[in-house]
C-alpha cells in the first residue's frame, strides 16, 4: 500500500461543514485492492489482539462490534485504516469519531478521511495506521504503545494549554470564531476590527505594568503591605552571604523562592537548618538572580481566581503525595498513584502523572526517607513541595466557602496590582474565616494564572471560569464578527469580488478583499499573487483595521484545506462551468458543484445564498441550501425566477435594459445597463451577470439601491480596478484588449463581446494550460478559431506536466476543426507575441491577448502606449 498524499483540512470542506478538522489521505491499495480482510488468514484475530478496543466501533451495523463484523465479512484496507487511525488517536487521549473512505475514479485508490484533534497527531496517525495494518497483513509484530506515546508527546508539544483551550472552547460554544496566531498560546478571538487577542490567561486588557509588578514578588509584597493586605514576613537576597542575615531577621522555618520564578520552579519550603538554607538559596538562584526568603507559614495552600475584579473561583491545593499502607515503598506508592485513571500524561486528564525529581528527593531526605522507605499505614508523605497541578498536585473547589471579607480582600488585590485576570496564592488554615483573624497571609499574586484547578478540580464543583473571561472580552452588545461575503464560481469571481468591494467601500466601510491577483485593504494591495485560498482569507480576518470582508474563494483552496472562515453572511456562486476537471478527483460538473457548494453550506442560517438561475448546477445548490436563497438571471421569465418570486423571494434580473431587483411582485430598477461601464454598453452578458450578482449581494446586506447605483456607475473596467478583465488599451491605429479567460466558458464570453466589435482584423493571442483535459484545450482552440481572423499561439508557462508542443498541438487541432485554412503562427514568448501582433496591426485592428500572466501583459502594453505618446513607438 502506498500513501500518495496527505492533506490537512482546517475549515469547512467537501466532506463536512461542521467537522472542520479532518485528515484526507489519498491511499493506493496496490495489490491489496484484490485482497479484502476476509481473504487474509488470521487478519481479524491479529487485529483484535493488537487493538481490542476497536470492538467499540459500531460502523454500518450500528452496534458495538459492528466494525469487527465488517472485517470478518470482508472489507477493504482503506476502510480498516480509517478506523485504526481514529482508534489510536483515542488511545492516545484524543477522542475522535468521524471518518469516511471513498474510492476515487482511479481503481484501487481511495480517499481515507478521518477527524483529528491535533493536526500533527492526525498526520502521524494516518502514517501509523497504514504501517499497523500492513503489519497485521504480514503477520509481524508491531509496537503500538510506542506510537501511542509518540502521539501523546506530539500533542503536548503542539496543543493549546488547558487554560487557553478552555477559553477557546467557551468561545466556540458562543459561536465566536478563533484563529491560533502561533504555535504557542497566542490566540485571536473574533475577526477584523472586532478581534481580541489573548495568550494563555493574559488578554489584550492585561496591563503590562501590572504583569511587571506581579512578576516581581518583592514589589508585589511591598504594594500589598502598604495597603494593609496580610503578607508573609520576609526579605530579598542576592548573595549566599545574605542567607545568615535572613535567618537572623526572619527566623526558622523558612521558604526560599526565586523572585522571577513561576510554576513552583526553584522553591524550597520548611527550611530549618543553615545548611539547608544555603542549599535552598542556591537552588532558587538558578532560576532568578534575586531570591525571596519568607517565614514559612503553616496552613493550607489556597488559590483564589479574580477575573475583571470579581472573584470567580477558589481552590484548596494539595502538593503531590502518597498515603502509606505499611507494605509498599514510596516509589511503589507513586507508581500505584499514577495508575489512577484521572492521571495522565501532561494535561490530558484531570490530574498529572507524578514524576520523581530533585524536589522529591530533597523532601524525602529532610524526613530521613528514600524512595525505598516503606511509610506506616495512613502516613501522608509529600513528594512535591508546591501544589502545582502540573507536578501532580490535586485541587478541591472551595468557591462557595470563601468568607465575604476574604472575597473583598482578593478583589481589592486585583485592583491594587491592576490585573484583569489574577491568581492569588494564600496560606491559611481556611478561607471560611477572615485572614485577619486566622493569621492567613497572601504569598504571591500571579499574572496568567492557570485555570485547570478550577475547570477540572479533583473534588468539588467544576467552575466555568473561561466564561467570565469571554464575558469580559465580549460584554453584551459587542460583536465578535465582521460581515463576510464569499464569492466562488468558475468565471467572474474576481470581477464580482472587486465590484462588491467597491460598493461596500463607497458605503463607508474599511473593506478587505482577496482576489486572484492579490490581497487588498481599501485601495492598497497588501500581497500580490493568486490569493483565493484560506490563508488569504485569514490574512483579511486577522487585520484589525478591516470591518468588512469580501473573499474570492476558489476551488483549489477548498480542496487543499477547506475554507478560511467558519461562517459567512452571504455566499455567491457566479456560475459552475467546465474548468479544472480531471484534477484532485473532480471529474464532472457534479463533482465541481459539490466543491463550490461548500461556500453556500457555510452561510449562516439567516444569511443569503446568491445564485445564478441560468445555471442548472447553481439551481441544484439552491434547492439544498440551509439559508435564505436569492437568484439572478438574464431572463426575468426564467422559470426559476418566476417560481421563486411568486413565493415572495428576492431576485435580480436584466429586463428592458435595466438591472432590476424583484421582491415578490415588486420591481426596483437599479440602473440602465448601458450606463454601467462594466457591461461595455450592455454588450457583454457575463459582465451583466457579475453586476447582477454584486448588486443582489449588496442589496441583501442592506445597502440602499441608490447607493449601489452610484457605485455601479463609478466602477470603471480598467487595469487599475479590474486587472486582466477585459482591459482595453487605445492606440492610434488599433485597440488592444487583455483578458484572463482561460476556459471554454470564458472564451465564449469574449467571443460574444467581439461579435459586437467592428474591426477589419481581429487578432488573437492564446495559450493553453497543461493541467486541463485534452478536450478542454482543444475547445478553446476551436472557439479561438471562430472569433479571430488571425491567431498567434504562445506557450511559455503553465505546462503543468505537459510539453509546450503537446499543448500547442491540441490548440491547433481545435483551430483546424473550425477552419483548416485559418491563419496562425507560433511565437513562444508572450512579450514577443504581443510585439508581433502589434506589427501586424492595420488601422481598426482589434488585438485580444487571452493571457495567463496578466500583470506582465498589462505592463508590456502600457509601456508601448507610453512609447506611442512620446513618439517612440516602433514595433
Amino acid at each position: 500500500m502506498k500513501i500518495e498524499n496527505i492533506q490537512v483540512l482546517r475549515g469547512p470542506n467537501i466532506w463536512s461543514i461542521s467537522r472542520k478538522k479532518l485528515i484526507q489521505m489519498r491511499l493506493n491499495l496496490q495489490e491489496m485492492e484484490e485482497h479484502p480482510s476476509n481473504t487474509i488468514d488470521g487478519f481479524y484475530e491479529r487485529m483484535k489482539a493488537l487493538i481490542p478496543s476497536l470492538y467499540n466501533h459500531r460502523c454500518s451495523p450500528g452496534v458495538p462490534g459492528g466494525f469487527f463484523e465488517r472485517v470478518i465479512a470482508g472489507t477493504w484496507m482503506g476502510h480498516i485504516i480509517e478506523h485504526v487511525a481514529l482508534e489510536i488517536q483515542t488511545l492516545a487521549g484524543m477522542d475522535t469519531g468521524f471518518g469516511r473512505t471513498r474510492e476515487t475514479k482511479t481503481p484501487g485508490t481511495y480517499n481515507v478521511v478521518f477527524a483529528y484533534v491535533e493536526e500533527k497527531v492526525g498526520v502521524f496517525a494516518a502514517e501509523s495506521a497504514v504501517k499497523i495494518v500492513q503489519a497485521l497483513i504480514d503477520g509481524t509484530d508491531y509496537d503500538l504503545e510506542k506510537d501511542i506515546q509518540t502521539m501523546r508527546e506530539i500533542r503536548e508539544n503542539t496543543r493549546l494549554g488547558p487554560s487557553t483551550g478552555s477559553i477557546v472552547e467557551e468561545a466556540i460554544s458562543r459561536k465566536i470564531p478563533w484563529i491560533r496566531l502561533n504555535n504557542q498560546s497566542l490566540v485571536q478571538l473574533g475577526y477584523g476590527k472586532n478581534q481580541v487577542r489573548f495568550r494563555a490567561t493574559m488578554t489584550e486588557k492585561t496591563s503590562s505594568i501590572a504583569v511587571d509588578i506581579a512578576s516581581n514578588k518583592d514589589e508585589t509584597k511591598r504594594l500589598l503591605q502598604e495597603q494593609a493586605i496580610p503578607v508573609a514576613k520576609g526579605m530579598t537576597i542576592s548573595k549566599t552571604e545574605q542567607v545568615i542575615e535572613a535567618i537572623d531577621r526572619i527566623g526558622f522555618p523558612l521558604v526560599f523562592k526565586p523572585l522571577d520564578g513561576n510554576h513552583g520552579r526553584g522553591i524550597s519550603i520548611n527550611i530549618n537548618t543553615t545548611e539547608d538554607a544555603i542549599a535552598a538559596y542556591e537552588h532558587a538562584a538558578k532560576i532568578s538572580r534575586r531570591v525571596i526568603v519568607e517565614r514559612y507559614v503553616t496552613g493550607y495552600d489556597f488559590r483564589v481566581l479574580v477575573i475583571d475584579n470579581k472573584m470567580v473561583a477558589a481552590a484548596l491545593r494539595d502538593p503531590a503525595h502518597v498515603i502509606g499502607d505499611g507494605e509498599l515503598n514510596i516509589q511503589q506508592l507513586i507508581d500505584k498513584a499514577n495508575t489512577d485513571p484521572r492521571r495522565g500524561y501532561g494535561h490530558e486528564n484531570v490530574l498529572t502523572l507524578i514524576d520523581v525529581d530533585r524536589d522529591t528527593l530533597d523532601l524525602l531526605e529532610k524526613k530521613g526517607y528514600t524512595l525505598e522507605t516503606v511509610p506506616e499505614k495512613g502516613e501522608k508523605v509529600f513528594v512535591k513541595s508546591t501544589a502545582n497541578l502540573s507536578t501532580g498536585g490535586t485541587s478541591v473547589d472551595v468557591t462557595d466557602h470563601v468568607h465575604p471579607q476574604n472575597i473583598f480582600i482578593c478583589e481589592r488585590i486585583s485592583k491594587i496590582i491592576g490585573l484583569d485576570i489574577c491568581g492569588i496564592d494564600i496560606m491559611a488554615q481556611n478561607l471560611t474565616e477572615p485572614l485577619t483573624e486566622n493569621g492567613g497571609v497572601v504569598l504571591e499574586v500571579n499574572a496568567a494564572p492557570g485555570f485547570r484547578m478550577h475547570i477540572a478540580p479533583s473534588e468539588g464543583l467544576a467552575r466555568n471560569v473561561a466564561g467570565h473571561v469571554i464575558d469580559m472580552l465580549y460584554p453584551p452588545g459587542k460583536s465578535a464578527r465582521i460581515p463576510i461575503i464569499a464569492i466562488t464560481g468558475t468565471n467572474g469571481k474576481t470581477t464580482t469580488t472587486r465590484l462588491i468591494a467597491h460598493i461596500v467601500k463607497n458605503n463607508g466601510h474599511r473593506v478587505g478583499f482577496t482576489t486572484s491577483d492579490g490581497i487588498y485593504v481599501q485601495n492598497t494591495m497588501m500581497l500580490k499573487g493568486d490569493t483565493t485560498g484560506p490563508v488569504s482569507s485569514e490574512f483579511i480576518l486577522k487585520d484589525p483595521t478591516v470591518d468588512f470582508a469580501v473573499l474570492e474563494t476558489a476551488r483549489g483552496g477548498i480542496l487543499r484545506s477547506g475554507l478560511g472562515f467558519s461562517k459567512c453572511d452571504i455566499g455567491v456562486i457566479t456560475n459552475i462551468q467546465e474548468d479544472h476537471l480531471g484534477l484532485s478527483d473532480i471529474h464532472t460538473l457534479e463533482d465541481l458543484t459539490r466543491v463550490k457548494s461548500v461556500v453556500i453550506n457555510s452561510v449562516k442560517k439567516d444569511g443569503w445564498a446568491v445564485l445564478n438561475a441560468d445555471n442548472k448546477y447553481c439551481v441544484q445548490v439552491g434547492k439544498k441550501a440551509d439559508c435564505n436563497v436569492a437568484y439572478f438571471s438574464q431572463d426575468e421569465n426564467n422559470p426559476v425566477i418566476v417560481s421563486h418570486c411568486k413565493k415572495g423571494g428576492i431576485a435580480c434580473v436584466h429586463e428592458n435594459g435595466f438591472v432590476t431587483i424583484i421582491k415578490g411582485d415588486w420591481k426596483i430598477r437599479v440602473q440602465r445597463t448601458i450606463l454601467i461601464p462594466l457591461t461595455f454598453g450592455g454588450t457583454v452578458p457575463f459582465m451583466i451577470d457579475n453586476v447582477m450578482a454584486a448588486t443582489l449581494a449588496t442589496y441583501l446586506h442592506g445597502f440602499k439601491t441608490e447607493d449601489i447605483k452610484i457605485s455601479l456607475e463609478t466602477f470603471i473596467p480598467s487595469a487599475a480596478q479590474t486587472p486582466g478583465r477585459m482591459n482595453i488599451f487605445e492606440f492610434k491605429d488599433f485597440r488592444f484588449m487583455i483578458d484572463f479567460a482561460h476556459n471554454p466558458d470564458g472564451y465564449n464570453g469574449i467571443k460574444t463581446f467581439l461579435s459586437h466589435v467592428d474591426s477589419p482584423l481581429k487578432i488573437g493571442i492564446i495559450a493553453g494550460t497543461g493541467d486541463r483535459r485534452d478536450e478542454d484545450i482543444q475547445e478553446i482552440g476551436k472557439i479561438a478559431g471562430e472569433m479571430f481572423d488571425y491567431i498567434i499561439l504562445r506557450q511559455e508557462k503553465h505546462l503543468r506536466g505537459r510539453t509546450a508542443e503537446n499543448i500547442l498541438d491540441l490548440l491547433i487541432s481545435g483551430i483546424k476543426s473550425v477552419d483548416t485554412n485559418k491563419p496562425f503562427e507560433i511565437v513562444p514568448k508572450e512579450i514577443d507575441a504581443i510585439k508581433h501582433a502589434m506589427s501586424l496591426a492595420k488601422p481598426g485592428t482589434f488585438i485580444t491577448a487571452l493571457s495567463d500572466v496578466v500583470d506582465n501583459a498589462i505592463e508590456t502594453v502600457q509601456n508601448y502606449q507610453e512609447q506611442e505618446r512620446n513618439g517612440l513607438f516602433n514595433v
